[in-house]
């Protein structure tokens, strides 16, 4: 049992050292100002929209898209229907949306959807028809100054940047309410951070923009593991490339709310995890050490540390659980070391999730009782990951779309009060 204390006090001191720096992410915004944007220029974009089966909310998008204050005319849109059994094409080309439908069962998930609808742009309107590309989920609605609010980032020379993401559904319940409070964390505490530090951020699924020679670079989308964003952003990260942040440009989605769906979502995003890491780790790890990168060193500890340390506490305290009971001996040790882990993960949260609760409690749309209940069930919600992260690691996982349903306005989302 000496060996086990010894080990579960080594990982709490590697843990530490993965993850002391990020404490100092919550200190940056209120010590250090943001630089002034340079002259804007007006550039064209072009929208991609990979959608399933998303009737009942793709109108909603793209009536927020019309509503943007940028100028319209440089504003064009493209979706993919792909492999759609109800109407969504139908009501995006009524939205006045470019549509192009998709059937492909071999080939599924949003990296394909959205090579697919870049090869047909490029086949329409050349490389340099738009400026830049930006990317949304279908579920998705946008501040009416999102578009306008990117472009004076993006005129500051980023050419990878991602947006402050918000939520439809903050007060359904705990599960809708722990995603958005980590999303809303991630936002202003880390990519906020990173922004102001002038370090790389991480484009987190939707909501982000990539420029024309972006695309050039890497010739197609072709980024087609679980996390296709984790993948896009540590292939660039590794590159070199700073990917920039837009507190100012707002958009919000929806969160599953049921926990079958979250428990599919997470083991698919945990999974993306250790395929990234497979692929892209040794690039990481010598950007880290022979490249001096604190970018590539962020996200290798975005990626990877908590992973193991959760499988490595599991199985050394499990193992040691069982050969204590099958001996006859007190597992007294392993229950204390377990308990105190459990105990300092939910300190942390709830630390995280209050703090991210009272600084951005304006944008939280839902009761103030359900603001305080939820910091309290955050940590709980992120010990969840704990099983399955153990689950994805031995259970093949594919790709499958969410259902969406929660069809409402910017106006409606803001009136949940």
């Amino acid at each position: 049992m000496e060996f086990v204390s010894s080990f579960n006090f080594a990982m709490c001191i590697f843990f530490i050292v993965c993850y002391s720096y990020q404490m100092i992410y919550i200190a940056v915004p209120f010590v250090k100002k943001e630089k002034p944007h340079k002259a804007e220029k007006q550039h064209r974009f072009a929208v991609l929209i990979s959608a399933r089966n998303e009737s009942a909310v793709i109108a909603n998008l793209l009536e927020s898209i019309k509503g943007q204050t940028y100028p319209s005319e440089l504003v064009d849109i493209f979706l993919v229907a792909d492999n759609c059994t109800d109407n969504t094409a139908e009501i995006a080309r009524a939205c006045g949306a470019h549509v192009y439908e998709r059937f492909d069962k071999v080939n599924v998930g949003k990296g394909y959807a959205l090579n697919y609808v870049l090869k047909n742009i490029k086949e329409e309107y050349g490389e340099d028809r738009f400026d830049a590309y930006f990317v949304f989920d279908a579920d998705n609605v946008l501040d009416p100054n999102y578009i306008e609010e990117m472009n004076k980032t993006f005129s500051d020379g980023y050419e990878i940047l991602t947006s402050y993401r918000n939520s439809k559904n903050y007060g359904d319940n705990w599960i809708s309410a722990g995603y958005a409070l980590w999303f809303l964390r991630e936002s202003k505490y880390l990519n906020y951070p990173r922004m102001l530090l002038n370090t790389s951020c991480a484009i987190s699924g939707t909501g982000f923009m990539f420029s024309k020679e972006i695309l050039k670079n890497i010739g197609n989308w072709n980024y087609y593991l679980l996390t296709e964003d984790i993948e896009f952003t540590v292939d660039h990260v590794t590159r070199d490339y700073k990917i920039g942040f837009c507190k100012n440009a707002v958009l919000y989605d929806e969160q599953p709310n049921t926990f079958s769906q979250s428990v599919r979502q997470r083991m698919r995003w945990a999974k993306g995890y250790i395929q990234v890491f497979c692929n892209y780790g040794k690039r990481l790890i010598k950007g880290t050490v022979k490249g001096n990168s604190f970018s590539c060193f962020d996200m290798s500890m975005t990626i990877m540390p908590a992973l193991i340390t959760t499988i490595c506490n599991l199985a050394v305290n499990g193992t040691a659980f069982l050969a204590g009971l099958i001996a006859g001996v007190s597992v007294a040790p392993v229950l204390s070391a377990v308990t105190a882990f459990l105990s300092s993960m939910y300190i942390t949260m709830f630390a995280i999730g209050a703090i991210t609760t009272v600084t951005e409690w304006k944008n939280i749309y839902t009761t103030t009782a359900k603001k305080i209940l939820y910091m309290f069930t955050f940590p709980i919600f992120m010990a969840t990951y704990i099983p399955i992260t153990v689950m994805a690691l031995f259970k093949k996982v594919e790709w499958k779309p969410i259902v969406h349903s929660k069809s409402k306005s910017l106006a409606d989302i803001k009136n949940m009060n």
